[in-house]
């Protein structure tokens, strides 16, 4: 243990005497931070110190604490503890971290020179960027369409699908798609159906009205086939698709956008009757993922886990619940101990809040989630195209300005870079304590342990001052650092002692 921390000492002696500061950025412990006042983009800042009781230095044995509690220059102070032994893991991050290939990404996007669509996809999915592993596309056309469509818009009903094609459009999203595997071998794909083709439906539309807005039972096993071939048309593109989802938002009917109504009793049956023996009849790996919907209620997965289970090990959540309450997915892991869950969509614009993008991918870490994702990618200057209905105000992560030919990263892009930047895909979640929110600002972390051993710790400061934090661990190291005001921090540690 003495050797270990004589060789930390070493590494960051640029604290004391004033000797150079170490310079390779890569080698932990080091610090990263973004903040809402745009003076920090995953900027590189000083790194957290750790407290040595004992340290040899040249010619003498000496007592040296390094720049810690005590220290914090008459900021507020604030105390987590992270339990990084074995008794301290949680669940794995098995997706990763990402956001929604709409139509409005897929347009904005190639509109782009080949050139600068080359760096921004390197920015988002490389390992020398945020790394995106898990994204989410929209099967068809949704609120984020410059206009409404399916991959079977037949003007009579078409059960064996004759007219069956992914359109210019769905062409179009499946090369996208193609070229971001091309940079992100590692990615996690979700589809997801704003509606199925409006012959298909009981109101006979994909939009216009909110009656009748359910599938027609006529048209399971049609709707099924369609599932199938959607998928076979996107793995041959390239595109390989890893899970669906039946339906985006089953519990919100709405007219002005695709939408349809699908309860939990018919989403189970469809899984269990239909979608899933037809997916493993086809040697197809796609699976299904249930609900796709908010956090209010939960009696609809718990219900197509317990009715089709056999096919579903995966729940998919939204953050659009009145008072949305993360906790719950803590509660549904207690009751489904073997379940998978994602934040599949929270979204971002010009009227949300700096930390939205932090918030959204803090709360479910901290729950149970293996991942999260934003609505949505990419969009033009005018948070579009979009339809008229749905949300006309959902800003990209990255803004397209269309005719100029260039691209601006958002804030909530540098936020959520906190995380997938550092929490690798495959690492496990570590338990914590000592977040908390007081309502007019609060402090709230999350920490993961890589692969190789390191320790990743993101912190969210809401509060409109600088916090110095000490963290406690399980295995008796204590670490100090400043937190920026309004800020989100990630401290990568090296490998517990032992």
């Amino acid at each position: 243990m003495l050797l270990k921390n004589l060789a930390l000492l070493a590494s960051q002696a640029s604290h004391i005497h004033g000797l150079p500061r170490l310079s390779r950025r890569a080698d932990p412990p080091f610090a990263v931070v973004s903040s809402s006042d745009g003076q920090n983009q995953l900027k590189t800042v000083d790194a957290p110190v750790q407290h040595l009781e004992l340290a040899w230095l040249p010619g003498h044995l000496t007592h040296v604490l390094l720049q810690g509690a005590g220290n914090a220059n008459g900021a507020s102070t604030w105390n987590l503890t992270l339990d990084d032994s074995t008794a301290g893991h949680l669940q794995t991050i098995s997706g990763g971290f990402g956001a929604a290939i709409t139509d409005a990404t897929v347009q904005t996007f190639n509109s782009l020179p080949a050139d600068t669509l080359t760096t921004l996809l390197n920015d988002l999915f490389s390992a020398d960027g945020l790394g995106f592993t898990l994204m989410r596309h929209t099967i068809g056309s949704s609120d984020l369409s410059a206009k409404e469509y399916t991959y079977d818009d037949a003007s009579s009903p078409d059960p064996d699908l004759t007219n069956f094609g992914l359109t210019d459009n769905g062409n179009a999203m499946a090369k996208l798609i193609a070229s971001i595997r091309s940079v992100q071998s590692s990615l996690t794909l979700l589809g997801s159906v704003w509606s199925p083709p409006g012959w298909m439906k009981l109101n006979g539309v994909i939009d216009g009205t909110t009656g009748n807005n359910n599938l027609s039972p006529a048209y399971y096993d049609a709707w099924t086939q369609y599932f199938i071939k959607y998928i076979n048309a996107f793995n041959q593109a390239g595109a390989n698709v890893d899970a669906i989802t039946l339906q985006n938002e089953p519990l919100n009917s709405q007219s002005g956008y695709p939408t349809m109504y699908l309860d939990s009793t018919n989403a189970t049956m469809l899984i269990q009757d239909h979608v899933g023996p037809a997916l493993a009849q086809n040697n197809l790996k796609t699976k299904v993922w249930a609900y796709d919907h908010n956090t209010d209620q939960p009696n609809y997965p718990q219900a197509v886990l317990d009715g089709a289970g056999q096919y579903v090990d995966t729940v998919a959540w939204h953050c659009y619940a009145t008072n949305n309450d993360w906790g719950v997915l803590t509660n549904f892991k207690n009751s489904n101990p073997g379940v998978t869950q994602y934040m599949t969509e929270c979204w971002t614009s010009t009227t949300t809040s700096w930390n939205q993008a932090a918030d959204f991918t803090m709360g479910p870490l901290q729950n149970f989630a293996a991942g999260a994702m934003a609505w949505t990618l990419g969009s033009d200057t005018n948070e579009g195209p979009h339809l008229a209905g749905g949300c006309t105000t959902c800003r990209g992560l990255v803004t397209i300005d269309t005719s100029a030919g260039t691209y601006t990263p958002q804030i909530d892009y540098y936020m959520m870079g906190q995380f997938s930047k550092y929490m690798e895909k495959g690492s496990t979640v570590l338990a914590m304590t000592g977040s908390y929110d007081y309502g007019n600002g609060k402090v709230e972390a999350v920490a993961s342990l890589n692969g190789d051993g390191t320790r990743v710790v993101v912190v969210e400061n809401t509060f409109p001052n600088e916090v110095y934090l000490t963290l406690t661990t399980k295995g008796g190291e204590t670490w100090s650092g400043s937190l920026y005001k309004e800020s989100v921090t990630t401290w990568v540690l090296p490998p517990a002692s032992s």
